[in-house]
């Protein structure tokens, strides 16, 4: 199985200069965990996560207007993608690697879609079922 069979096509975007409020909200509404971040050329930039709205709530101490942070202070800038044609097993040990949930996919040097650990679970539950 590879990537292509597994990933999601829909990237969920959020705009670098944007208020963590509005990645919050878009994260809610949307039942997901990870935004990956633009700037103005449409480039990504960044992702933001849970994980990393959760560090800014607990290091700050004190109450934090989220209307005054913008994404690109709390985003990470560094975005790790996978091919297309990788193995499922190729994902797996790389976010266990380097200890993240989801991954930008690629193909031909184009953002086609994202690969999460959700959907690495769902092949592979499923995957048992049609052999069973």
């Amino acid at each position: 199985m590879i990537v292509k069979d597994v990933m999601n096509k829909n990237i969920y975007t959020v705009e670098l200069e944007e208020p963590v409020k509005n990645a919050l909200k878009k994260m809610y509404d949307l039942g997901i965990q990870r935004l990956f971040v633009f700037n103005k050329l449409d480039e990504v930039v960044g992702v933001i996560t849970y994980r990393d709205l959760v560090v800014l709530f607990e290091s700050s101490g004190q109450p934090i207007d989220i209307n005054l942070v913008k994404v690109s202070d709390i985003m990470t800038e560094n975005v790790n993608t996978i091919s297309a044609d990788s193995s499922i097993q190729d994902v797996a040990n790389l976010m266990v690697r380097a200890d993240i949930s989801g991954l930008l996919v690629e193909e031909n040097g184009e953002n086609i879609g994202v690969i999460t650990k959700t959907d690495i679970c769902r092949a592979v539950s499923l995957s048992e079922i049609i052999t069973k």
